[in-house]
């Protein structure tokens, strides 16, 4: 059977901020969707780990005081939430995520810093994501695309307010749904073949778009919070995330005087706005790809 006609897993979090290696969850939903049975849905709110930001509130209406009493410890969502992705992996449902290097990094650090088993390491998932198969195969239609505006496109009815786990989780899924009863040639690829194909089409998308603003004047630095990887940022990156956000090594080896500043440069080997170490005569070294430009040039 191929595979649209079976279920899919759909997972949304609702979050303290928009930072998946420090923002902790508030709430998250996993689902079951199609394959001619019922939707069904675990939710969970989760006490937070900090106060919850009045932006983050107007986003998703909940309010530190509002989750902290009527959520479960966090390490235990977390905990639950993974091991609802796991039974849904092992019965071979794939996991429909829309924008998933956010959710998935996300819960992968809450794990870590929670002692919990991250998902990456107990299952290895099939991922569907949206907004990589919708750029994919509708690369220049003008205008956003969120989840709201994807629901719009693909003619997909909320069951509820957006930015609820539950309902986001369910219209993901739908659009997803959607996007390959359009675009038939997507039932014909396997899960594996399928989320292989996403990997490229999403370096390909944002590194597309990297670029662009590390070539516009104004919008360089905005070039740094652009991730390629997908459907997770490793674990690994996160030290070269947090340089980029002026946490890291450089930043360090400038405070304790051992370079004389660290900056951010357009690199010509990486096309794209990266730190560099800079030296009292004017020399630089790229962090990203350790290229070195001789002072007074």
């Amino acid at each position: 059977m191929i595979w649209h006609r079976r279920p899919l897993c759909g997972l949304d979090l609702e979050t303290s901020g928009t930072n998946p290696e420090r923002d902790c969850i508030v709430t998250a939903a996993v689902v079951r969707y199609g394959g001619g049975q019922p939707t069904a849905a675990r939710t969970w709110v989760a006490v937070p780990e900090f106060e919850i930001p009045a932006d983050a509130t107007a986003v998703h209406g909940w309010t530190t005081e509002e989750a902290t009493a009527q959520g479960q410890p966090a390490p235990l969502v977390v905990a639950e939430v993974i091991d609802a992705l796991v039974a849904a992996v092992d019965g071979g449902h794939p996991v429909v995520v829309m924008n998933a290097p956010f959710d998935l990094t996300l819960i992968d650090r809450a794990a870590r810093r929670f002692g919990v088993v991250p998902l990456a390491d107990r299952v290895t998932p099939y991922v569907l994501d949206p907004r990589v198969l919708d750029k994919q195969v509708d690369r220049y239609r003008k205008g956003h695309r969120r989840l709201e505006d994807l629901c719009r496109h693909y003619c997909v009815s909320l069951d509820g307010p957006a930015h609820d786990s539950k309902v986001d989780a369910v219209a993901a899924c739908d659009v997803t749904w959607r996007i390959a009863n359009r675009h038939r040639w997507m039932q014909r690829k396997t899960l594996a073949e399928l989320h292989a194909a996403q990997e490229k089409w999403a370096y390909q998308q944002n590194a597309s778009f990297r670029d662009y603003l590390a070539r516009t004047p104004g919008r360089e630095l905005e070039a740094l919070d652009v991730r390629l990887d997908w459907p997770m940022v490793p674990a690994a990156k996160a030290a070269v995330l947090e340089e980029h956000r002026g946490a890291g090594p450089l930043a360090a080896m400038h405070a304790a005087g051992e370079i004389d500043s660290a900056e951010y440069h357009y690199c010509t080997r990486e096309r794209s706005t990266r730190a560099h170490a800079v030296t009292a005569d004017g020399g630089r070294k790229c962090w990203g790809c350790g290229m070195e430009t001789a002072g007074n040039q």
